[in-house]
């Protein structure tokens, strides 16, 4: 049955996991911590290498370090015997994936990072193996059995060696101390990262920003609104907020007051102490506060009242959140 075959894989899958969670926390825990620590203080890019199936993983780890903080590159072990070992530069740390520990191709490599004097670190199911003895740091990926029925395709080894690429990319993440700000910064054109954006970078800003003094009569409030499409104008005595008139409260006074609304000044129509925002909050905060006060602009100023933008609920449609 093709679901049993499934559920298999999968449960020897997860046994091989269980069984890294307890290497990590016994007998693996201090060269886990060594090998963070290397990462860590290393003054240049973590090179990973891994040929096949290992190649592909450590494509992965690379990837992951580099998102997450720690700048890293994939290096193809035949490539770099081609060339490409003009990568590695003093400073560099190598981690090195071969689930044998004997791959002839990273084996190849290994007087080349010697004699470039840079620390190996080799993650491997074999930790007795001729890569392992060459490592100055060896992190045991072995597994009871792969969980193809033939026992050769490399699965739960695999599996192994991405969870332990992660555990190491999230340790390092967290000694460094890396925020939610620094995934944004580095996924600007991700969906997490655009719901992480600021709102200083959406924002309408200078000319763009409607704007009228609390004497400004109402004919030409209406006109600066029609004139900058953002369904508000800002009030303002220089660059401090005073408060704001929106499409809402322009409609509310003609059906009050008719024509003589054109009679009045701003300062006699605006909502005074109106909600704002700060240009460093996150982009997901000011939809949260449009969408509870059911409005579609905020003004947006700085700790002293002075304003700094407008932001409006069309600026939120490119994060996707909208």
């Amino acid at each position: 049955m093709p679901a049993k075959t499934g559920e298999n894989v999968v449960r020897i899958e997860a046994d091989a996991l269980r069984a890294l969670a307890d290497r990590l926390a016994g007998t693996m825990a201090k060269a886990f911590a060594d090998a963070v620590e290397c990462l860590y203080s290393c003054g240049g890019r973590v090179v990973v290498t891994g040929m096949g199936k290992s190649g592909l993983v450590a494509r992965k780890i690379a990837a992951t370090l580099s998102s997450t903080g720690t700048p890293s590159l994939f290096m193809h072990p035949v490539e770099a015997l081609h060339g490409d070992l003009g990568m590695i530069v003093r400073g560099d740390v190598v981690l090195a994936l071969s689930q044998s520990g004997d791959s002839e191709e990273i084996l190849s490599l290994v007087p080349n990072i010697k004699r470039l004097d840079v620390k190996l670190l080799a993650m491997t199911g074999a930790v007795r193996s001729t890569l392992a003895q060459a490592a100055d740091i060896v992190l045991d990926c072995s597994v009871a059995q792969e969980a193809c029925s033939l026992g050769l395709a490399p699965t739960a080894s695999t599996t192994t060696m991405v969870a332990l690429g992660d555990a190491l990319a999230v340790a390092l993440a967290e000694k460094r101390g890396f925020k939610e700000e620094d995934f944004a910064d580095l996924h600007p054109g991700g969906k997490l990262g655009k719901k992480l954006a600021r709102v200083s970078r959406l924002m309408h800003t200078g000319e763009a920003i409607p704007r009228v003094a609390a004497q400004t009569p109402m004919s030409q409030v209406i006109y600066e609104m029609s004139r900058k499409h953002l369904g508000i104008t800002t009030v303002t005595d220089g660059d401090t907020l005073l408060g704001i008139i929106s499409d809402g409260d322009l409609r509310r006074l003609l059906e009050r007051r008719g024509k003589d609304v054109l009679d009045l000044a701003a300062g006699d129509c605006m909502t005074r102490n109106p909600k704002t925002i700060r240009p460093e909050a996150f982009a997901t905060a000011a939809l949260n506060i449009m969408e509870q006060k059911k409005i579609t602009s905020l003004a947006v100023v700085d700790d002293n009242g002075r304003l700094q933008g407008v932001i409006h609920l069309h600026d939120l449609w490119g994060t996707e959140m909208v």
